[in-house]
């Protein structure tokens, strides 16, 4: 019998790893779904309709409708992350993962497995406050690939943020830290909930040095068709940052920081 060739075989091993992350997902939907539905629907009710009637109309929409497109940005981010660092530093924790690393697939492709799960986790919680959203406000696409590729994008960026956090994570306080003290802050002061157009000068300036605001500045452009920066560069900085983490977490991986030590 002829053996499997090498990118045979490294595709079931991809996909085993995208199968495991997805069943991971599902098996515990209570936790990955429902919050993020839950948590969505909080938002759109006191911000978007009791804080939103103060507010009026941002950008030439209606309140609830400008900030619908920054809280699926905001989900997707934080899941994409979570998924990732809460599975490869569960793999540690387990001391499981040395039987993925002796295998025969390549450290670029283990990763890849990650970021996919990750990605997947992001889109399916994106969808479902999505659907949230539309129960609120009305929601049309009118640009669909700075839509798409705006998540994807930022949805690798942040799975990969995971991953780099679960290698240098110790213990379990570890992987907390960085999402409490640094992303959430980041995500709330993205844009989120408000156009930087509404900042003063010092708050605007000092707004353009957070990378969010740009991931959630174009996923707005691709439902609404307004954008408070340079798509151009808010798409330069998302494959930017993808290229230089997906880099140091394959090197990092090679080395076996975190895992050897």
């Amino acid at each position: 019998m002829r053996a499997p060739s090498r990118a045979r075989t490294d595709w079931i091993g991809f996909q085993t790893i995208i199968i495991r992350e997805f069943n991971r997902i599902a098996r515990i939907w209570g936790q990955t779904l429902v919050p993020p539905a839950v948590t969505a629907t909080l938002y759109f009710v006191i911000f978007g309709s009791l804080i939103g009637r103060r507010v009026g109309s941002v950008g030439g929409f209606d309140y609830m409708q400008y900030i619908a497109p920054g809280l699926i940005m905001m989900t997707v981010i934080t899941n994409s992350y979570a998924n990732v660092v809460s599975s490869f530093f569960g793999a540690k924790f387990g001391k499981h993962i040395e039987e993925l690393l002796v295998s025969p697939l390549p450290n670029w492709l283990i990763l890849t497995g990650y970021i996919g799960g990750g990605v997947l986790r992001g889109l399916l919680v994106g969808s479902v406050v999505t659907v949230v959203a539309l129960f609120f406000t009305h929601l049309a696409i009118h640009n669909v690939f700075a839509t798409v590729s705006a998540v994807l994008l930022t949805s690798v960026v942040f799975a990969l943020g995971g991953f780099i956090n679960a290698i240098f994570a110790k213990n379990f306080d570890q992987i907390s830290w960085f999402p409490t003290f640094v992303l959430t802050p980041l995500t709330y002061l993205g844009g989120v909930f408000y156009s930087i157009n509404m900042l003063p000068d010092w708050a605007r300036a000092a707004s353009h040095a957070n990378p969010i605001l740009y991931m959630v500045s174009a996923f707005r452009f691709g439902f609404l068709g307004t954008t408070d920066v340079d798509l151009r560069l808010a798409f330069g900085i998302m494959i930017g940052a993808a290229v230089f983490m997906f880099t140091l977490a394959v090197q990092l991986l090679n080395r076996g920081t975190g895992i050897r030590d």
